[in-house]
């Protein structure tokens, strides 16, 4: 099934703000033990971060959407409108994915509104922007003043949905800025790793003198004897007095390894219950996954699902009363072919489906007498039948 149920040319977006270009991800500080979030991108250097993040983006992003009235259980089509909330025709997936990574990442998503339903009044393009281009300013029993890019906002152009809200504030927390400690010690141990594969992350070796050398005559030896063996591993001669020892560290011992691992796991754990072990981490517990579906449950309850109720609430309140969305839940626990087939057959036997309903499941035409339940509830179950015919 489809997301979108027809194409649409993108419609005109109103000249918002234009936002600065962003500079490339970039760390400060001095030694590989700082390392500076105040840019919250710098956290997707943690590949844990950035699998969490892009997981609930994705499914959000790919999962079908229906739209349902009342207690109606038949789907209706999605508005024209919800085809493209964004406007600027890459279609409300793409919005989705935006809106799942700064709220993830930042616990808020901020957009200017651009065009409102005329009877209701709820916004029909939303237009997401960078977090880190948004401000916010709230004087004690003040009003909120909204500014973007640097230029104030109209409160009423403001959308602004926030996740681990907070009492007294208006903003969400932030998992990044609450967490930057164990991030950064992740990044700390990725870039230590890196620096030991590039030259040992330390001294090679030490060059001693049975002389008396003053700072000059120390950084000359030195000079020397890096100019002999760099790029020509030939033997270097040394004269009387002058002796050389290597140093050899065994990587283990650094322990960065072990480190990447667990920050990897708590950085899982930052975003929720069930990522780490779908993800593959080592979590110090025992639970496997016997088949495929059970991994594709638990990523469901677990890590998924409290992700998807928030979307859904929020282009549901964009409805009329008594209209909201739903994703297909369903499309994600895929089981095997016979143990589909044979849940198929027990909803037959007892009326829970149809056999057109069946067939729609499986993405095959419907059969002309396939919308109606058996007849003799008592006759044998109904053959489901794979090929189209009866």
């Amino acid at each position: 099934m489809s997301f979108l149920l027809g194409t649409s040319a993108p419609r005109e977006r109103r000249a918002l703000f234009a936002a600065p270009p962003i500079p490339p991800n970039s760390a400060t500080g001095v030694g590989y033990a700082r390392v500076d979030l105040s840019r919250t991108e710098s956290s997707l250097q943690k590949v844990a971060v950035w699998a969490c993040v892009n997981l609930i983006a994705t499914l959000a992003e790919v999962m079908p959407l229906h739209r349902y009235a009342g207690g109606d259980k038949a789907p209706l089509p999605l508005p024209g409108w919800l085809a493209d909330l964004g406007g600027d025709g890459h279609g409300t997936p793409d919005w989705l994915y935006q809106y799942v990574y700064s709220a993830m990442l930042r616990g808020n998503s901020v957009g200017l509104v651009g065009e409102r339903d005329g009877r209701m009044g709820t916004p029909t393009l939303i237009v997401l922007q960078h977090p880190d281009l948004v401000r916010l300013r709230q004087d004690l029993n003040g009003p909120v003043e909204w500014r973007v890019n640097g230029q104030q906002v109209p409160t009423s152009q403001v959308w602004h949905r926030r996740v681990h809200p907070v009492p007294g504030q208006v903003m969400g927390l932030s998992p990044i800025e609450m967490h930057a400690l164990t991030i950064g010690t992740g990044i700390a141990a990725l870039r230590f790793g890196s620096q030991w594969f590039e030259d040992g992350a330390h001294p090679s070796g030490i060059l001693t003198s049975e002389q008396r050398l003053d700072q000059t005559q120390a950084s000359t030896a030195k000079q020397r004897f890096v100019e002999a063996l760099r790029g020509r591993r030939e033997p270097v001669v040394l004269g009387s007095g002058w002796k050389y020892e290597t140093i050899q560290i065994a990587p283990n011992e650094s322990q960065f390894l072990e480190t990447n691992q667990y920050t990897g796991t708590e950085c899982c754990r930052i975003f929720g219950p069930g990522f780490a072990q779908v993800l593959g981490y080592e979590t110090g517990g025992s639970l496997t996954y016997s088949t495929l579906e059970q991994a594709s449950l638990s990523l469901l309850t677990y890590a998924a699902d409290p992700w998807l109720v928030r979307i859904e609430r929020v282009l549901s309140g964009l409805l009329p009363a008594a209209q909201f969305v739903r994703f297909e839940r369903g499309a994600l626990l895929r089981t095997d072919l016979l143990t589909r087939f044979r849940a198929h057959e027990i909803a037959i036997r007892n009326d829970f489906e149809t056999i057109n309903e069946v067939r729609d499941l499986e993405d095959r035409e419907p059969v002309p007498w396939g919308n109606e339940p058996r007849p003799n509830k008592t006759a044998a179950p109904v053959p489901v039948t794979v090929d189209g015919g009866q």
